[in-house]
């Protein structure tokens, strides 16, 4: 799907949506590029500054931001179809700002906005400088190739928190619906396919599948304008296979997003910012003796599909990844003192690289080396920008304890024996936030066989406001629980559990960067979660040996953190 999504727009949406002419190397046209809040969230994880330089966009500015006149140059607009944004395109058509226009919109626009926008260029006389108009149907954020979101602009429209609200209005949800759908029928025009549509019964999901069948039933029944035939959207080449779309309401699982996690990704997201494919770290600057403490400053790392050691390790457990990082770092310091080494026998130390390249034979080892170099200084970028990161999260798993709690949450959904009471934890001045203990308390309540009796409940609840916790999740949760009866069928999460490996310090090497003393080291087992059963049984993978090894998407209305999905159930508790 990413490279779909980078097709889009290299070879067709930045190229003014021409096709790309084989075997030629001329110089592109150099253009500006104007975006949206909506725009800048899609492109902003497919394609960075340089991408964008070397496919002739020489500026890339927000579409309500100051813009001066630059005449002799093409705009490309990548815009969402909206009054604001209509009146804004309006207004630099008024002022001549650009040689020509190309007008790209995310969604479909309607017959009415397009009208004011061509009344618009024959007011300012530029109807000929309107090159192109373009719905590209492309309302989703793809961030991995496996996985999508539909918004991240508004997206406390379309929470868990809108949906499940009490007073929520049938109008309020039918924009809701609307707005998810549109974004699902723009993904699947985009990958080119008309899914097989499976959902439960009686609950959102059922009113998007409706809505969804709708509208790709409405598309497909036009065959001159379907978006799904020919060469429309690029769809050929994917139309001959049928995807199954499985369509679940968050309710389902509401114990996975509170479930504190072990791998470096999930971590990652748990415990920092983590925004778009970009982690924003707080570091301290260094400060003398008896100086002031200098203030902290923010620093971005993108954690992109060309970073191998990202690709290789987002999903291994955290232990895993300290040692990988702390094996690259010593690889790096080897290949490094190598080139000073060789660089040593030849007497050659503080020479330039022009006099060493000119050397005899002698010094191939050495100019092999320095040639290296580039790709040495890229290895040593990612190594610090990895480090940097682990070490952030390895400070929030000493803080907060995070293994302790990673490894009783995984027995309390597997069903396994506890080594200790609940209320030990909760009570545990050192363990963790009062929002760790709350999802953990959460966790145990939602898979739980039988509710805890109102004696004990009681006692939960004194130990949880005496640890600072806020009781309004709680609330929510046993709402919840009695309106849909979860008490008597729990969510089975199968046996997955842990391995415990003993301690850290143990583990790692004495050399190393990372001071893991007294943090478990913990091995995952093989999770089997209520939505993976449910795709495994309609897929059908047991029976059927010929389906597996089937790739699978994932996608979500929206991208929160377990203190943002709190955070919801507090204010839904407070109603």
């Amino acid at each position: 799907k990413t490279q779909v999504m980078v097709w889009n727009f290299k070879d067709r949406m930045l190229n003014f949506n021409t096709p790309p002419l084989k075997n030629t190397t001329a110089e592109p046209v150099w253009k500006v590029l104007i975006y949206d809040r909506f725009g800048q969230d899609i492109i902003s994880p497919l394609l960075s500054v340089k991408e964008l330089r070397d496919m002739g966009i020489t500026l890339h500015l927000l579409l309500h931001s100051d813009r001066d006149p630059i005449p002799d140059v093409p705009a490309i607009y990548f815009v969402m179809p909206t009054e604001e944004n209509i009146d804004r395109i309006c207004q630099d058509l008024r002022n001549q700002l650009y040689e020509s226009y190309y007008l790209n919109f995310i969604s479909a626009i309607s017959r009415s906005k397009l009208e004011d926008i061509a009344s618009a260029a024959l007011a300012a006389n530029a109807v000929n400088q309107v090159t192109k108009v373009f719905d590209q149907y492309l309302n989703f954020i793809t961030l991995e190739d496996d996985m999508f979101v539909l918004c991240n602009q508004n997206k406390e429209q379309i929470s868990y928190h809108a949906i499940n609200k009490p007073d929520i209005m049938d109008t309020d949800m039918e924009v809701i619906m609307d707005t998810i759908v549109d974004s699902l029928f723009c993904f699947f025009v985009t990958l080119g396919a008309v899914p097989i549509i499976r959902c439960p019964r009686g609950n959102a999901a059922e009113m998007v599948a409706v809505k969804l069948d709708k509208k790709l039933r409405e598309n497909l029944r036009d065959a001159r304008n379907s978006l799904f035939t020919g060469d429309t959207m690029g769809a050929g080449q994917f139309s001959f296979q049928r995807p199954l779309f499985v369509l679940a309401d968050r309710n389902l699982d509401l114990a996975t997003p509170l479930h504190h996690t072990w791998t470096y990704q999930a971590l990652i997201h748990d415990v920092l910012d983590f925004h778009l494919n970009r982690v924003t770290l707080e570091e301290s600057l260094g400060s003398e003796a008896g100086a002031r403490p200098k203030k902290k400053t923010k620093k971005s790392y993108d954690l992109t599909a060309a970073d191998q050691f990202w690709q290789k390790h987002k999903g291994s457990p955290f232990p895993e990844v300290a040692e990988s990082v702390q094996e690259e770092l010593d690889k790096y310091r080897a290949q490094e003192d190598e080139v000073k080494r060789l660089k040593s026998i030849m007497g050659l130390e503080g020479e330039d690289e022009g006099a060493i390249s000119m050397l005899s034979d002698n010094t191939a080892k050495l100019t092999s080396a320095v040639s290296s170099l580039p790709e040495l200084l890229e290895k040593k970028r990612l190594i610090d920008l990895h480090t940097n990161v682990a070490t952030a999260v390895l400070d929030h798993i000493k803080s907060r304890k995070l293994d302790v709690y990673f490894e009783y949450e995984e027995k309390l959904m597997s069903k396994s024996t506890l080594d200790k009471s609940l209320l030990d934890i909760i009570t545990d001045p050192d363990a963790g936030t009062p929002e760790d203990k709350m999802r953990l308390f959460l966790i145990f309540y939602i898979t739980a066989q039988q509710p805890p009796s109102e004696g004990d409940l009681e006692q939960y609840k004194k130990a949880l406001i005496d640890a600072g916790c806020d009781l309004s999740p709680l609330n929510y949760i046993k709402q919840w629980k009695a309106f849909t009866k979860m008490a008597t069928t729990p969510a089975n999460y199968g046996n997955s559990g842990v391995k415990p490996m003993g301690l850290f310090s143990r583990v790692m090497n004495t050399g190393s960067q990372f001071v893991m003393e007294g943090v478990k080291n913990l091995v995952l087992k093989q999770h089997n979660l209520p939505v993976t059963r449910i795709l495994d049984n309609l897929m059908d993978m047991k029976s059927n040996p010929a389906k597996q090894g089937k790739r699978v998407m994932y996608g979500c209305s929206e991208l929160f953190s377990a203190a943002q999905f709190m955070k919801q159930l507090s204010q839904l508790g407070q109603k």
